[in-house]
């Protein structure tokens, strides 16, 4: 998988890689492997850069050109919280 936008909106927003790879607790090898599609991004970091880019991860897979994000599910905000309260 090529994610060239990766690449894109990181340089959009003069960002190296090597603060996004800190960001992501990866390498800066590892994430210059997920920007040239070397290797497949796992789904929590994908969620975690779309996050980080205030978009959405359809945005980052190319299966949207709308780079706003959608608006935040009600369910998933509070199976975060339940996390939260969990591991504090």
């Amino acid at each position: 998988m090529y994610m060239m936008r990766l690449k894109e909106i990181r340089e959009d927003k003069d960002i190296r890689q090597c603060d996004v790879a800190k960001f992501l607790k990866v390498t800066q090898a590892q994430y210059c492997r997920y920007e040239n599609g070397l290797n497949a991004i796992p789904v929590d970091k994908l969620e975690k850069l779309a996050n980080y880019y205030k978009t959405s991860t359809d945005y980052l897979l190319y299966r949207t050109d709308e780079r706003k994000p959608y608006p935040k599910s009600i369910i998933n905000e509070k199976r975060q919280k339940e996390k939260e309260h969990i591991y504090s």
